[in-house]
């Protein structure tokens, strides 16, 4: 199967010939029928009904399946098109168009007019007067980002209690109900995404039912009308009793259905159950079709006695299109046994599947997904999101390859608001630095999802005729950290005034995708569970060749500083037991015979990263209550047990060793972790210091730091006010607190232990720089403060500064809360990153991560918020988010003296190949 092209890659003259050839068949096929009844009517004394040719233009009109007008292609003007916006041409850019599988570039101008795309490559401006210059200046053009799963409008941002609209849970197949039916125009996600790309989005019904409803394309763009109808790309004709020409080919509908954990939890049922809903569900519009099918074979004949009316079901009907193979039934479905049962019912029903969604288990069993009906499903993947429930236990970052290479089409996709949508191309990113072709990472999220959805004729890629939905880069789209500097969409620029972050030279070119060949064979033998222990090298001695650069800690200082650089194959550094011996000139060292020899091949040496915001050491499967540690008691809510009130939860207590998160994090650079005890309330307890590769406890050096730090949360979600949650911080800092919780309070005002505040809103921080000057002025010591979350603290950036209280923040902030609505998104939408604001302040910063899934992530991130950061932070100043920064803010006494080798160039083009350990005086191979 051709996965970069589709239908549309046809000569457009033969796809024409093609879709002429569907109208004539059909107007043959009327004409025919036409001609009969009107022989048989001269025959008999029957009266033909008064609607027969109505009846018989409506039967032939079933055999229609969905495309363009024959005319489409013809067009000049977009039926989006906004009067009133001025042509622009971009000059000068480098083109990814899509087309020749994704390879071709094309240097040269883009000419937007109308609505579409007039002219690429060389522009001819003859016959325009009026129109808007860009100059790319050799800058990457791509399509705009299409997302083939999203919940945009449905699952609003901020999350507020009439603003969700994803799942009904009225029974579990209903197909009759509509994502459009709840789509809001006032989620503030929208021009989040648009910012990172995002032009059309898929906005699917939720996962909650087995047949959850019909989905509804948009574009992005804020419309004049600012209704939801007018966000519509290609709506079915027949929406809202709009008249249907019969003549005319329908358009692609979309629907969602999901099998296996999501039905069976919510309706308390089995996957057996759910199957049983799908099956009813598939008869009942089978009979519809069947009786449908006989009435117009009738008619079509001519035999009009007691022919009756038209059957229609109106809760069926779109069921029923779905068995006329006019619909693309986008199916949420992770593992293999699930797969199984929908790719039975597609052969059963005859119906296809547009694409399989979410699939954890999909690259286990390409040659199943090939048996489904009419033709293989694509596959809907996240890049490196799972083991968050069972069902995604066994999902690897090599999948998207995997599928690849068995010829099943890719597509990344968000399930924003499950990922934020503004970062779909970072899916895309991870997809091909783990082994995806660049052409194909880059048509997983334009090309490919858009033949997915059926509007493959016009958006997707960057061809004469096709919407002018284009995004102009500051970087290469793969390359980490990309941001547009503009966004298109319908040929209106939808950031008013962009704002760009200059990135390096290397982040113009296409990353080189590292050596993970092992790794993918590994992940197909053990079926998704390989062995990540490392292992250890076989000599004391171990000598890294063609070392690009070295950081160190200083201990002294609690920051990064780099102590080696080399451009050349001369940077060697020497590692004995564990231990940095030499660095730079060691040529002494390079004949021992017992050493191991390593090639970076330019690559690094730095400092062990350290992971916080995570419930990692603390859950295996988070989904999954008896694979975790559990949350603790809120004291606030009045429901703690006698037995342990005055007590204080230590995390240390509910370690759990050798998890894979805590094991993939460790092969990707986070040699240590720092966990709070799991809570939804006020007091969580005193966090702990692990080693992420210890197989258990007992283990030397296992627990770095029993105790580091006290948690506590303050938030307008409580069900507790803020007040309340503030009064009680207020009396248990000033000495109210009884037993341990009293005890440890104490040491927090004593200055022993820091008090790690998790808080969002930015008029709760101000409270609480309030309460810490008020209990030092009481107490006469110095609170270490540390705000954890802080997505508003940006907003105080200089009174936090002033206050030396430090902030622990997501790389990556979104609104989720309307305590976090006024985030810093940073470029392309403003100048600073909030990050890069606090900084700026002199604000110790370290990010955190929220999900265990996202721990071995921890490297990119650093290094994204350094690119964004318009060289306000240097390579050791990034490197100090994650390791020294954090470990001076959560009160880690004896920081991470691990090292990292990483082989190969910068962000991701490098790979990590070796841990040096002077604690267990030790190299580890990866």
């Amino acid at each position: 199967m051709d996965k970069g092209m589709g239908p549309v890659a046809l000569p457009r003259q033969h796809k024409k010939r093609v879709q002429l050839a569907f109208i004539l068949l059909a107007t043959f096929a009327y004409c025919l029928s036409m001609l009969s009844y009107f022989l048989w009517s001269k025959t008999r004394t029957e009266t033909l009904p008064i609607n027969a040719q109505a009846i018989v233009a409506q039967c032939s009109a079933l055999q229609l399946t969905p495309g363009p007008p024959d005319n489409f292609h013809s067009r000049t003007e977009s039926d989006r098109f906004e009067k009133g916006t001025k042509a622009t041409l971009i000059r000068n850019a480098s083109i990814w168009t899509g087309l020749d599988e994704g390879n071709e570039i094309v240097y040269g101008d883009i000419l937007l007019d109308k609505g579409i795309i007039q002219q690429v490559g060389a522009v001819n401006l003859n016959s325009y007067h009026d129109v808007v210059v860009l100059d790319a200046a050799g800058a990457w053009v791509s399509p705009g980002i299409v997302d083939l799963h999203s919940h945009l409008g449905v699952d609003s941002s901020p999350a507020l209690r009439g603003a969700a609209d994803t799942n009904s849970l009225k029974g579990l197949a209903m197909p009759w109900l509509r994502s459009l039916d709840g789509l809001n125009t006032h989620d503030e996600a929208y021009q989040l995404s648009i910012s990172g790309g995002v032009t059309t989005a898929n906005v699917l019904p939720g996962s909650a039912d087995a047949i959850g409803g019909q989905a509804f394309v948009i574009k992005l763009r804020p419309t004049a009308e600012r209704s939801s109808s007018a966000m519509l790309l290609e709506p079915p004709y027949s929406l809202n009793g709009v008249h249907v020409d019969p003549f005319q080919r329908p358009r692609w509908r979309q629907m969602k259905h999901a099998c296996g954990e999501n039905p069976s939890r919510v309706y308390s049922g089995t996957r057996m159950d759910t199957q049983w809903a799908f099956r009813q569900a598939y008869n009942t519009a089978r009979i519809v079709k069947e009786k449908q099918d006989a009435y117009c074979a009738k008619a079509l004949a001519g035999q009009w006695t007691g022919l009756g009316d038209f059957p229609e079901d109106l809760q069926w009907e779109a069921l029923v299109d779905v068995l006329r193979g006019r619909v693309k039934v986008q199916n949420h479905c992770y593992e293999g046994v699930d797969i199984d049962g929908m790719v039975r019912l597609t052969n059963e029903f005859k119906f296809p599947i547009a694409a399989f969604h979410h699939a954890h288990e999909a690259y286990m069993v390409p040659d199943l997904i090939k048996k489904a009906y009419g033709h293989p499903p694509a596959v809907a993947v996240f890049a490196t999101s799972a083991r968050y429930k069972r069902e995604a236990y066994r999902g690897s970052e090599f999948a998207p390859r995997i599928l690849a290479d068995n010829g099943l089409d890719v597509v990344m996709k968000s399930d924003h608001p499950v990922l934020n949508s503004r970062h779909l191309i970072y899916e895309a990113q991870q997809a091909h630095y783990f082994g995806l072709p660049a052409n194909l990472a880059l048509a997983s999220v334009t090309s490919t999802p858009a033949r997915i959805m059926g509007q493959d004729h016009r958006i997707g890629r960057v061809i004469e005729g096709f919407d002018a939905d284009i995004i102009l880069w500051d970087s290469h789209p793969l390359a980490l950290g990309a941001a547009p500097k503009q966004v298109f969409i319908d040929g209106i620029a939808q950031i008013a005034t962009p704002y760009t972050s200059v990135k390096p030279k290397f982040s113009q070119k296409v990353p080189a995708t590292p050596d993970f060949e092992r790794e993918i064979a590994d992940a197909i033998k053990y079926e998704g569970l390989p062995p990540l222990e490392p292992k250890k090298a076989e000599s004391d001695v171990v000598v890294f060749n063609n070392v690009g650069g070295v950081f160190l800690k200083d201990q002294s200082t609690r920051s990064v500083n780099e102590v080696f650089t080399s451009a050349s194959a001369e940077g060697v550094v020497v590692v004995e037991k564990g231990r940095l011996v030499c660095s730079g000139d060691c040529a002494t060292d390079l004949s021992r015979s017992d050493a191991v020899h390593i090639d970076l091949e330019g690559g690094s040496i730095t400092p062990g990263l350290v992971s916080y915001g995570s419930p990692l050491g603390l859950s295996h499967i988070s989904g999954e209550a008896s694979t975790n540690d559990g949350p603790v008691f809120d004291p606030l809510s009045g429901n703690v047990p006698e037995i342990v009130d005055g007590s204080i939860i230590k995390a240390a207590d509910g370690l759990l060793f050798a998890t894979r998160d805590a094991l993939l994090g460790y092969r990707n650079g986070v040699t240590s972790a720092v966990t709070a005890p799991s809570s939804y309330g006020f007091l969580a307890g005193l966090s702990t210091v692990f080693s992420t590769v210890a197989p258990h406890k007992l283990v030397d050096g296992a627990v770095i730091q029993e105790v580091a730090a006290l948690h506590v949360a303050l938030s307008l979600s409580s069900r507790i006010s803020v007040s309340t949650q503030i009064a009680t911080l207020r009396s248990l800092l000033l000495g109210a607190g009884q037993g341990e919780i009293g005890q440890r309070f104490g040491d927090v005002v004593a200055g022993k232990i820091p008090l790690v505040v998790n808080v969002a809103s930015a008029d709760i921080i101000a409270s609480l720089l309030v309460l810490k000057k008020e209990v030092e002025a009481a107490k006469g010591e110095t609170i270490k403060l540390t705000l954890a979350g802080a997505t508003e603290a940006h907003l105080l950036a200089k009174e936090i500064g002033a206050a030396g209280v430090g902030v622990i923040v997501q790389q990556r902030p979104f609104p989720a809360t309307w305590e976090e609505k006024r985030i810093l998104p940073g470029p392309p939408l403003t100048q600073s990153s909030a990050i890069a604001a606090l900084v700026a302040h002199n604000v110790t910063v370290g990010i955190q991560v929220a999900e265990v899934s996202s721990v071995r992530n921890t490297r990119f991130d650093a290094a994204w918020a350094g690119l964004e950061s318009n060289g306000a932070l240097g390579k050791a100043a990034v490197l100090a988010l994650a390791s020294t920064n954090l470990e001076t803010l959560l009160g880690v006494e004896e920081g991470n003296s691990d090292l990292v080798a990483t082989k190969g160039g910068s962000d991701f083009e490098g790979k990590v190949v070796a841990i040096i350990s002077p604690r267990s005086g030790m190299v580890n191979l990866v």
